[in-house]
């Protein structure tokens, strides 16, 4: 609506403005005034009404219209009759108004069908991005899905009502239901499996933990090389404990916390093993194919994450002492024990009892243990001890490592030129080969090994396979027996690895490998294990040194 200031060129009557007594004097033939001025009385100042300040749109709406509020008795008008005053002010514009309402509407109905689709977890994301909820993802199998919520400002205070926390705790569980994946496995991601192996790579023992990495690797480059295990590959992490239990501690604490393997494979040694199970096991970590016989590890019933390949220390002692009485001909009081001074050499030494026992009807006897210190080659005091001894012995059963054991061999040969020597499977058979083909071959020849796989010159299928893979991936290399086992205890674990599945974890893994039952190798003998067996293979097998430092074939029953 056009002011009535604007200009003599648009002649609006501005009466139509005016109060109805102006209107009323003018019907009374008040004088005329000039357009755009006004009577003397209408710039009298007036007390402005309560009412006009309550509802100033309904008083201007009634003074547009030139007419005052019903009952009032005089005119009730602004300070001035300012034509500014009189005027109808602009009104609200209704559709304006009215699609502010509905826009409202249409906002608040969008927000809380977003908020529905959040509590059921269904909000895509670019609508969590709306609502200040961020869900950051990794691939899967390599890290967890985590669930971050934008935090509160300092100045807004936290909800006080109960149920908000509930509604809020219910729908974050909701979302977190519906989004999150399982945790990330240790040692796993989506395209590899890490396992490691504690082992001696310096010292007196190097050689055996060189020879176990050596046949894992073997087979887990195999592997591989043919895609894997369900699309992952298999990595060996290794680290030298010196064949001493407290650097095992250490190389343990260094596989499983930096490294954060999936498990361990392959450990050697028994002292080491004493640190290191007990380790895993309070980790609930799988323990597998441990280059040790230890009964410490054969538990009854076994426990559930240590897993055994080989024929125990006591299997091999028994087997080597029924020959040697039963073939040999010798009385069970003729046999001395050779041994380490720790957990190995222990072990050893009572498998010897038993079968002392088993021979006599209950009662072992006195038998000769002759000690050396580990990692050392201070082997004079078993010496004297054994020419001290009254009783003529005519065999030693070594629990030893190949260095010492060669060098009892070194000092003993000479003052009993007809002493039958044996030696558990732990003694590293080709490097003990080689410590006596330096001394000469009258020291090899006739010296006895069991072992806990076939003679690696042998023609069967698995010891075939074996030697094609360690030619292919490690040139020049020799076949051996510490390696054997490494390859055989490593092939085992890929077989439960495939039966457990992609989706993996520990305790799936162990169920998968107690599933294996008269697994055939090819090594002659079926490996099977179960909820209560936790030893693949008791098979013993021996083999005896020529003078050429070779290892033949011998039966031991």
């Amino acid at each position: 609506m056009s002011s009535p200031i604007e200009g003599s060129e648009k002649h609006d009557d501005h009466s139509a403005y005016a109060p109805k007594w102006v209107r009323d004097a003018r019907s009374h033939e008040t004088p005329k005034t000039a357009e755009g001025e006004f009577p003397q009385q209408a710039r009298a100042h007036r007390p402005l009404d309560p009412t006009f300040a309550r509802e100033p749109q309904r008083a201007w709406r009634a003074r547009a219209e030139g007419e005052l509020p019903e009952g009032d008795e005089e005119p009730r008008m602004p300070r001035s009759l300012d034509p500014r005053f009189l005027r109808d002010p602009p009104r609200a514009p209704r559709a304006l108004g009215r699609l502010a309402v509905a826009g409202g509407l249409i906002i608040a109905a969008s927000v809380g069908a977003a908020i529905a689709l959040f509590a059921t977890g269904k909000l895509p994301s670019e609508s969590n991005k709306l609502l200040g909820l961020s869900i950051v993802s990794r691939p899967a199998g390599d890290t967890l899905k985590m669930l971050e919520q934008p935090a509160v400002p300092a100045t807004q205070p936290a909800p006080t009502d109960p149920r908000a926390i509930s509604e809020d705790s219910s729908r974050v569980a909701a979302v977190r239901s519906a989004t999150e994946r399982a945790p990330t496995i240790r040692g796993m991601t989506d395209n590899e499996i890490r396992f490691g192996i504690s082992a001696a790579f310096t010292g007196s023992a190097k050689e055996l933990g060189h020879q176990m990495k050596l046949g894992i690797e073997t087979a887990f480059n195999l592997i591989n090389d043919s895609g894997g295990i369900h699309r992952r590959q298999l990595r060996l992490v290794a680290a030298d404990d010196g064949y001493e239990p407290m650097r095992a501690a250490e190389t343990m604490n260094e596989l499983y916390e930096k490294q954060q393997v999936f498990g361990f494979v392959g450990n050697v040694g028994t002292p080491t093993a004493v640190v290191a199970l007990p380790y895993a096991l309070e980790r609930r970590t799988l323990f597998f194919g441990a280059f040790t016989g230890a009964g410490l590890l054969r538990r009854d019933p076994p426990d559930r994450y240590v897993f055994n390949y080989r024929a125990s220390y006591a299997e091999e002692t028994d087997a080597v002492v029924r020959y040697l009485v039963k073939m040999r001909g010798l009385r069970p009081e003729q046999i001395a024990v050779f041994a380490q001074q720790d957990a190995y050499g222990d072990s050893g030494f009572a498998g010897v009892a038993k079968a002392m026992r088993a021979l006599r009807g209950g009662n072992e006897g006195a038998i000769l243990r002759l000690d050396y210190k580990r990692n050392t080659l201070d082997v004079d005091d078993a010496v004297a001890r054994l020419r001290a001894h009254k009783i003529p012995i005519k065999a030693i059963v070594m629990v030893g490592a190949y260095r010492s054991c060669a060098k009892f061999i070194e000092k003993t040969r000479d003052v009993y030129p007809g002493m039958i020597y044996t030696n558990v499977s732990f003694v590293g058979s080709t490097s003990l080969a080689d410590e006596l083909m330096l001394l000469g071959p009258r020291y090899a020849n006739g010296v006895i090994v069991t072992q806990v796989v076939p003679a690696v010159d042998s023609y069967a299928s698995a010891i075939l396979k074996y030697k094609t893979a360690l030619a292919k991936y490690f040139p020049g290399v020799l076949p051996d027996y510490v390696s054997l086992e490494g390859y055989v205890a490593g092939s085992l674990l890929l077989e439960g690895l495939k039966r457990a599945g992609r989706q993996l974890d520990t305790e799936k893994l162990v169920e998968a490998l107690e599933t294996v039952r008269d697994f055939d190798m090819g090594l002659g003998a079926p490996i099977s294990f179960g909820p209560t067996e936790h030893q693949g293979s008791h098979k013993v097998w021996g083999t005896q040194l020529n003078e050429y430092g070779r290892y033949q074939a011998i039966d031991l029953e």
